[in-house]
């Protein structure tokens, strides 16, 4: 291959010598000589030219640029210069859509991601990444990490290489972030950076700790009761039958408390978990209201006044069962939370093709404080008259689930010292018009 390139160079010059020795011939040596002259030159100013071509192309190696020439050696040149080229940026695009496909697949990882080096340097990161630590995929490159995310707890973790368990920590500039953190080293002294969002886990487990010690809290106190009034049974020996039945009566009393507990712990888990689709049955929603101002006149026993108002005709499909439970809360609440003699209106109406429910009474109010808490399990503006009047502050919780359950909402109004308004305002695809 090298002869061949150099006999092609060669070919001019033993062109031009053989027409030199026919000029020799013909004329004279000078001629001759003359004539060499002249064609060395042109090929070296033809080869400075070609040289020049490319020299000004390595500059710029564009594909579309690569110099063209007219002689066989430097046309196969520029030939196989385009060749390498033109698989050179196939090779590069490849890699490009490469990176390009990785980036993609790391963005959508449910973790940050940053590659650090042995000086704790970061050379890369994925975008969660730079979201969880606020970092600068532009400017942060190469930069020391602890510069950039400067919690002592941060720190010592990185600097302790112990990463058998992963760091749990709060963002200074995220306080409502949690985040567990993870090293993994690998390659030569480099360590990949992994952080998970872990908030909601973090705040489900408050939520279960929460209710653990709320429904322990809840029945410690009925259960104290019952027990120290059957230790004052078993020890009395000369209790009269008076005093007999009142310890049985508030031994009851403690007793149904527990049991309408366990029923709203129940009824509660039982719309957190129930994945089917609602019943499509039709429910006159007049009549079941009905029903719930019966249940109302004797929780009530007379001392309020209960006044219905039914403004429209229109029927709600669903789970009657479901629908009574959140009324008769509602009711309920009322009920408790209303001195005696105060009126409770409970009201049905059609607004804006929407079907309302609302329970309007004139008991105490709710400051706006506790407004935005009352769905809250075992939340209580007044803990001590709610659970006097034997509620287990799980009534609007049961309320919220069944909302969400009709795609409905819970509107809550209140002034202290003036009174409430519930209302329940469904969809217009929940309504059948009569």
């Amino acid at each position: 291959m090298l002869q061949d390139f150099w006999f092609r160079v060669s070919l001019p010059i033993i062109y031009g010598a053989m027409v030199a020795v026919v000029l020799w011939g013909l004329f004279s040596a000078i001629v001759a000589l003359l004539f060499m002259l002249v064609l060395l030159v042109c090929v070296m100013a033809y080869r400075a030219r070609q040289i020049s071509k490319l020299a000004q192309w390595i500059q710029d190696p564009r594909l579309e640029a690569v110099p063209e020439a007219i002689d066989g050696v430097w046309d196969d040149v520029f030939s196989r210069l385009y060749q390498m080229v033109k698989k050179h940026n196939q090779t590069k695009q490849a890699l490009a859509d490469e990176v390009k496909y990785i980036e993609q697949a790391t963005a959508a990882l449910p973790e940050g991601v940053a590659i650090l080096d042995k000086g704790d340097r970061i050379e890369w990161c994925n975008p969660l990444a730079q979201q969880h630590f606020d970092l600068d995929p532009e400017q942060d490159v190469m930069q020391d990490i602890t510069y950039l995310v400067r919690q002592p707890e941060f720190i010592d973790y990185l600097r302790e290489s112990n990463f058998n368990e992963p760091l749990i920590m709060r963002p200074e500039r995220h306080d409502d972030l949690v985040l567990s953190i993870h090293l993994i080293a690998y390659g030569d002294d480099k360590r990949l950076l992994i952080s998970r969002d872990i908030t909601q886990l973090e705040r489900l487990e408050a939520m279960r700790r929460d209710f653990v010690a709320n429904v322990s809290h809840e029945l410690r106190t009925p259960l104290t009761v019952v027990s120290g009034f059957v230790e004052n049974l078993q020890d009395a020996t000369n209790l009269d039958h008076d005093k007999k039945q009142h310890i049985l009566q508030l031994m009851a009393g403690q007793t149904k408390r527990m049991s309408s507990l366990v029923a709203d712990l129940m009824m509660l888990s039982k719309l957190e978990n129930d994945q089917r689709p609602l019943s499509e049955e039709v429910i006159d929603v007049g009549v079941l209201i009905g029903e719930v101002y019966e249940e109302g006149k004797l929780l009530s026993n007379t001392e309020h006044p209960i006044t219905v108002e039914i403004k429209s005709d229109v029927k709600l499909r669903g789970n009657g069962k479901e629908l009574r439970c959140a009324f008769s809360n509602l009711l309920s609440n009322a009920i408790r939370y209303t001195p005696a003699g105060q009126a409770i209106i409970l009201r049905w109406e059609s607004v804006n093709g929407q079907a309302v429910f609302s329970m309007q009474d004139s008991g105490i109010g709710i400051s706006d404080q506790h407004l935005s808490r009352l769905t809250e399990r075992f939340y209580r503006v007044d803990h001590s008259r709610s659970r006097d009047s034997g509620g287990t502050g799980l009534g609007l919780a049961i309320v919220k689930h069944i909302a969400i359950r009709y795609q409905a909402t819970l509107e809550i109004s209140s002034e202290e010292m003036v009174g409430s308004t519930f209302s329940l305002v469904f969809p217009s695809k929940r309504v059948l018009l009569t």
